[in-house]
């Protein structure tokens, strides 16, 4: 039995019309269960007044609705069995400036090896006509400058994008076994009269898997020649995901090992290569600092900040809005938009593809999808050195706010230990921040003004503050738990205790020796409570400025003030004294004035003062 959503997407009509066919019996075998109805899974769309419940299935069948290709990046698989939006003119805008290496960085589940097998496929000599997978796509309609160039070339492919694990050994071990499989898909070269004997030999090197470290260093070079002189036509080479294991390798601490590997790997592929007609890259960063790519003046680096491709990877609003006619959810057009739209690559507007897919694959049901398709390491790592000034950032970030950063794109991981602020940059290309305003500066960096994209990501940033906030020890997961049992039962008293050992808690962690950890106090808050409240800091109300207020979305909610104070090297009576002072403050500057103005009649006032790491904390 399958929901009301579910049955909308196959038929391409709304939840609503699908209700009403149920309500007016025009649905056999729909039942309403618990509130909602439950459609037999054989059912099909009313015709003219009639429902087929089988008899006509055959009939039907060429109408069905394609599936979406959640996880798919086979492109001949994708474009035949599922909705597939249409990226070929890719291909066009390759040949139109064909440059001879090729890197594209943009986050993860953004297209980039969906589109690099597209590119594999196209180009590929292949006993099967291949073009048969183009023949109904944009770039066919191109004309035959560019259909000439289908199937007319050895391709050596290879996706980094499992390559995940804990040290180097099991690293190489990966790399050695893709290696392998790629050489595997090339054996007529073993059978090549134009090889020579000691090239078959290390060919079936790699084939055994007893090539060592160094042998694989040269691979690329080596299989490219070897395709050069068996086809007569030097081969393209696709690497996808190259970043992976050099990300790994940063977290798991064999970072060298792999930079290493990598130098002398893309070295022999790209580099003064003339057994090489075409390089593709992907990534999320731009590994240029780490010489990866020393000495490489043929690469043409594609970022989300540069216009070329900037529609070829990610979903536009038009390819989004054809989506959502075609399944018949229009009326979700702007709940899309507020949770997974907000990039701008170049000068497009870009939708997360993931998340658009996986939100109508799964009955309109907003979440974030995005974040679990990997570790959000970058955020990890910017909490890790956060200064008081990213806290301040983070916090107005979190509170829909822009803040102005330098963007460096060749920036990468450990430059963090070295500056703190360049975690704009990394944030920025993978995905977390968008920049709808940059200047290009002389060094090439760009000053932005960076803000969060939208809703989903939104939510990524609140989970990964609270983890790293329980991960710390700031708070505990009963504190936490506290405050949402509080809330869920409208207990202010409990609350009032919760809020008190949370803010006893971070107090004591934070301890900065001044009110400047508001910022850090605050951004707790918003990951913990603002499902329920609007979470404000240092904003003018009555007679004043209050230090926080968590004004609630809901009148059911009571209204929150806190006033901080701080003194070094109080006793316990003078701390007393200094929380009365913060207590009364509230009172006498009237900071409830702006939530009474909306209504709120319920307020909790929390008078708080600290030294060092004391803390007392008292309420009206």
């Amino acid at each position: 039995m399958k929901s009301c959503k579910q049955i909308a997407i196959e038929w391409g009509v709304s939840g609503r019309t699908v209700n009403d066919l149920c309500k007016k019996g025009r649905v056999p075998g729909a039942v309403k269960v618990k509130g909602a109805w439950r459609i037999p899974d054989d059912a099909e769309k009313p015709s003219d007044g009639r429902i087929s419940s089988g008899r006509y299935r055959k009939k039907e069948a060429a109408k069905r609705i394609r599936p979406l290709p959640i996880g798919i990046s086979d492109y001949v698989r994708a474009q035949s069995e599922y909705y597939y939006v249409d990226k070929t003119l890719l291909i066009k805008k390759f040949l139109d400036q064909k440059p001879l290496v090729s890197l594209f960085t943009r986050p993860r589940r953004f297209g980039k090896t969906l589109n690099m097998d597209m590119l594999r496929v196209f180009f590929e000599i292949s006993e099967e006509d291949t073009s048969k997978y183009f023949i109904e796509k944009d770039i066919w309609k191109c004309g035959d400058e560019y259909r000439s160039h289908q199937g007319k070339y050895p391709v050596i492919f290879l996706t980094f994008k499992d390559v995940k694990f804990d040290s180097w050994d099991f690293t190489i071990d990966k790399i050695r076994g893709l290696l392998q499989a790629e050489f595997g898909r090339h054996q007529e070269i073993l059978n090549s009269s134009r090889i020579a004997e000691y090239e078959k030999n290390y060919f079936k090197k790699i084939l055994d898997g007893s090539a060592t470290e160094v042998d694989l260093t040269t691979a690329l070079e080596k299989l490219s020649k070897m395709l050069a002189e068996h086809y007569g036509k030097a081969p393209i080479i696709i690497i996808d995901e190259y970043d992976t294991p050099i990300q790994e390798g940063y977290s798991k601490d064999f970072y060298d090992e792999i930079i290493r590997f990598m130098r002398n790997f893309f070295s022999g592929a790209f580099k003064d290569n003339k057994n090489l007609s075409y390089g593709f890259l992907t990534g999320v960063l731009r590994i240029a600092q780490e010489s990866i790519f020393s000495g490489l003046n043929n690469l043409t680096v594609n970022s989300v900040m540069d216009e070329e491709y900037d529609r070829y990877f990610g979903f536009t609003y038009s390819e989004v809005h054809e989506m959502m006619e075609y399944y018949g959810v229009t009326d979700k057009e702007g709940e899309l938009k507020d949770w997974y739209d907000g990039y701008l690559f170049g000068r497009t507007e870009i939708y997360n593809p993931w998340s658009v897919i996986n939100y109508i694959a799964r009955g309109c049901i907003p979440r974030a999808y995005w974040v679990n398709t990997g570790k959000n390491e970058v955020l990890e790592e910017v909490l890790k050195v956060a200064t008081e000034d990213i806290i301040e950032k983070l916090y107005a970030l979190l509170q829909g706010g822009q803040v102005i950063a330098r963007i460096d794109q060749n920036v990468v991981y450990r430059a963090l230990s070295e500056d703190p602020a360049n975690i704009y940059s990394l944030l920025l290309v993978a995905g977390y921040l968008n920049a709808p305003k940059k200047e290009l500066q002389a060094d090439g960096a760009y000053l932005c003004e960076v803000s969060i994209p939208n809703r989903e990501i939104a939510a990524v940033y609140k989970s990964e503050i609270l983890s790293h906030l329980l991960q710390i020890g700031a708070i505990t997961r009963t504190t936490a738990d506290r405050i949402a049992e509080s809330l869920y039962a409208n207990d202010p008293r409990k609350l009032q205790k919760a809020m008190a050992e949370y803010m006893d808690k971070s107090i004591s962690f934070y301890d900065a020796g001044a009110e400047g950890f508001y910022h850090g106090l605050a951004l707790g808050l918003v990951a913990l409570m603002d499902h329920h409240y609007k979470i404000k800091s240092n904003r003018e109300s009555g007679d004043g400025r209050y230090d926080i207020s968590l004004i609630p979305r809901e009148n059911k909610y009571p209204g929150i003030i806190m006033e901080l104070k701080w003194k070094s090297g109080l006793d316990e009576d003078a701390l007393d004294t200094l929380s009365e002072e913060a207590l009364a403050q509230i009172v006498d500057k009237r900071y409830d004035s702006e939530m009474r103005e909306d209504g709120v009649d319920r307020i909790l006032k929390f008078g708080v003062a600290f030294s060092g790491k004391k803390v007392k904390i008292i309420t009206d």
